[in-house]
């Protein structure tokens, strides 16, 4: 209460400077024109009083600045909370897993994908079950057939029989008929008794391979063939190969061969000083060309 008997109004424009428990506010009121007077005085705080909830001006400013200043404070303690100390520096041992776990992932990133679609078509017709078996599977190779091993017949041995075979190919190679190659196999078994024979009259025949050594002349090889006589060399009778071919040559030269007896045919290429001989080994060539032939 001042001297001139006029109320203080804490509120109001005309306030006492020296109150501690009120800050002076350098805005200006937004009080009504009359509030400066003593009535309004009165009344302002009469209506604080029925109305505590009231915004009052001067402190709802204040209440404003207190918020702001609040929240920079939490942003400012947020802020903190996840930043590192400036001494605090991570060790060389973490750093240097981190970096390992990042070269790791890039290298696994780095890495192709395996594909999982099918290599080639057929592959997936393989895996289809639609798939006929012909489509996928190759044929398996037919086993060749073993050859048939040929048995000495007609009282020969293996050393005979492998010659006699050697004729009845020779013939087949040349293309003559069955009948022909019974006559050669005959005449041979009377000139030779199928066996490869040199001459020791002819030296030369010895150094080719051979199976048994005659005195006849120069005749030689499994015909018995003279190459004084023009069958050939020595060497090329010594092959049996050849002496057949040479007395089939001259065999298919007889007009009608295939129709004379076997001796008369086979005389006439021999000329031997026994031409009735050859007709005694008939029946066993038959036997021998049967078995070579199959």
């Amino acid at each position: 209460m001042r001297d001139d008997g006029t109320l203080d109004d804490q509120y109001g424009t005309g306030g006492s400077a020296d109150r501690s428990d009120d800050t002076p506010s350098t805005v200006q009121s937004t009080a009504s024109p009359d509030a400066s007077t003593p009535r309004g005085s009165l009344r302002t705080r009469f209506d604080a009083l029925m109305n505590p909830l009231a915004a009052r001006p001067g402190r709802t400013k204040m209440a404003v600045a207190t918020g702001a200043v609040c929240c920079l404070g939490l942003v400012g303690g947020f802020s903190q909370i996840g930043a590192r100390p400036a001494g605090d520096t991570p060790s060389p041992a973490a750093s240097a897993e981190v970096a390992q776990r990042a070269d790791i992932d890039a290298a696994s990133r780095g890495l192709a994908r395996e594909s999982t679609a099918p290599a080639t078509p057929s592959a997936s017709l393989s895996a289809s079950p639609s798939a006929t078996p012909s489509a996928t599977a190759k044929p398996k190779p037919k086993a060749k057939p073993a050859p048939r091993r040929i048995v000495p017949v007609a009282g020969l041995d293996q050393t005979q029989m492998n010659n006699a075979k050697k004729i009845v190919q020779a013939g087949r190679e040349m293309g003559v008929p069955r009948r022909g190659l019974v006559i050669a196999v005959a005449t041979a078994m009377q000139e030779s008794t199928l066996l490869n024979y040199a001459s020791g009259v002819l030296p030369e025949s010895q150094s080719y391979p051979h199976q048994a050594i005659g005195w006849d002349h120069d005749s030689v090889g499994l015909f018995q063939q003279r190459p004084s006589s023009g069958w050939g060399t020595v060497e090329e009778l010594m092959d049996p190969e050849y002496a057949t071919k040479a007395f089939l040559s001259a065999l298919e030269e007889i007009p009608g061969w295939q129709d004379l007896p076997l001796t008369v045919a086979a005389q006439a290429v021999q000329v031997s000083a026994f031409p009735d001989a050859y007709a005694q080994h008939e029946w066993r060539a038959n036997a021998v060309v049967k078995e070579i032939l199959g």
